[in-house]
């Protein structure tokens, strides 16, 4: 049987500091990777690609993931910019909306990591903190930088919302997770619904209770796949793609 198409989209960056104008779409391995090993085959979406041209590329794809990256243009969520508010790409804002919609009319299994996850619920209609240390003085650490901390540096814990598509994939009623963001979900978008919080109260986690596989999370599971619970999350997902196939 053929393996499930998963389409990741990508971002830019400049190849390196000898050649700044050498410009790359592309994405980070651990994505790809943690695809591979469960039986998917990952498919980059070039933030080039819009309107016509990403409607027909998505329709061959099996599943969708929407990786972490850069903070999303803030009047896309009725908000004015905050001093903090950077990388914004709105090519990559256009087509992730566009595809985090798409995906949840068409029941195309969805996982959204990081950015992911803001993306989903700024798609379906909610909002963000857009920077959790002023904004938010009381919440806990939530960006550990790297290359100052590992990329799987258990930062803290997740609780699980009991019953939900997140307890059910993980299996495990706490999550040790690692964290590398400033902005957080705030107004939740209708038609979803809180997986999983921070000890301080921050949404680590959301997804449509009305689909058969739309999640994301605001870690970094493609970093922690040495826990079974990191790649059962992509292991389902992918599984779901199998039988979502177009």
């Amino acid at each position: 049987m053929p393996k499930p198409l998963i389409g990741l989209t990508t971002q830019r960056w400049s190849s390196s500091t000898t050649r700044p104008n050498q410009r790359v779409q592309g994405e980070l391995h651990g994505y790809i990777d943690a695809v591979l090993a469960v039986g998917g085959l990952p498919v980059m979406i070039p933030l080039s690609v819009q309107g016509a041209d990403l409607a027909e590329l998505y329709g061959y794809l099996a599943g969708l993931i929407l990786p972490g990256g850069g903070d999303i243009e803030p009047g896309l969520y009725r908000a004015a910019p905050h001093p903090t508010t950077n990388s914004i790409d709105p090519d990559r804002d256009q087509a992730e909306i566009w595809l985090a919609r798409q995906a949840l009319a068409d029941a195309k299994p969805l996982l959204g990591i990081c950015r992911g996850l803001q993306v989903l619920n700024v798609a379906a209609g909610g909002d963000l903190i857009q920077d959790l240390p002023s904004e938010r003085p009381s919440a806990d650490a939530h960006y550990y930088r790297y290359p100052d901390y590992p990329l799987d540096y258990p930062a803290h814990n997740v609780q699980v919302e009991e019953d939900s598509l997140l307890a059910r994939v993980v299996g495990e009623p706490i999550l040790e997770v690692n964290s590398r963001h400033h902005q957080a979900l705030q107004a939740v978008a209708p038609g979803l619904a809180v997986a999983g919080r921070a000890p301080d109260g921050v949404i680590e986690a959301v997804e449509s209770p009305r689909h058969p596989f739309a999640l994301a999370v605001q870690w970094h599971p493609e970093n922690l796949q040495a826990q079974p619970a990191m790649r059962a999350l992509f292991a389902q997902f992918v599984a779901a793609a199998a039988q979502r196939r177009p």
